[in-house]
């Protein structure tokens, strides 16, 4: 499992590296053809991982609630993010994984929901769901990607 921790945070470095520099406005910019922007595809990680594997496993999550409310699944960007609550899903993208890793070694994941993907794949386990969440992560990367170059 630890191979898993590592591409995730290896994959959240990657996201802050690509958005490094951008302007408020780029991060809120939605390109032609887009239904997002990058600030909402960074803060959906966040709040999807806390999904899939905290709410999911029957525990709260580590963010608040007004945050999954915007970005979770089905929302699209209807707001801007300050510039100090962009900072804050920042540090939540980049902090996240090592609190999942510590709570995972732990043993607090004892019970899970099991849930059907968008993609067909049904999680069943929260190690299922570590290595989906690090597949969703690669998409939305890419996405990032593809943002930045267009903003």
């Amino acid at each position: 499992m630890n191979t898993q921790f590592d591409i995730l945070r290896k994959s959240r470095e990657l996201v802050l590296k690509r958005i490094e520099g951008l302007t408020h406005e780029q991060l809120h910019k939605i390109p032609e053809g887009f239904n997002n922007n990058i600030a909402w595809n960074v803060a959906h990680l966040v709040v999807t991982q806390q999904l899939l594997h905290y709410k999911l496993s029957g525990l709260q999550c580590l963010i608040p609630d007004d945050l999954i409310e915007k970005y979770r699944k089905g929302t699209a960007p209807t707001e801007e993010l300050s510039e100090e609550e962009f900072e804050e899903v920042k540090e939540l993208l980049a902090g996240l994984p090592d609190t999942l890793e510590e709570d995972y070694k732990e043993g607090i994941f004892k019970e899970y929901t099991e849930y059907p993907t968008s993609t067909g794949y049904v999680l069943s386990s929260i190690d299922n769901a570590i290595a989906f969440n690090n597949l969703h992560e690669g998409i939305h990367l890419g996405a990032i990607m593809a943002l930045s170059k267009l903003v």
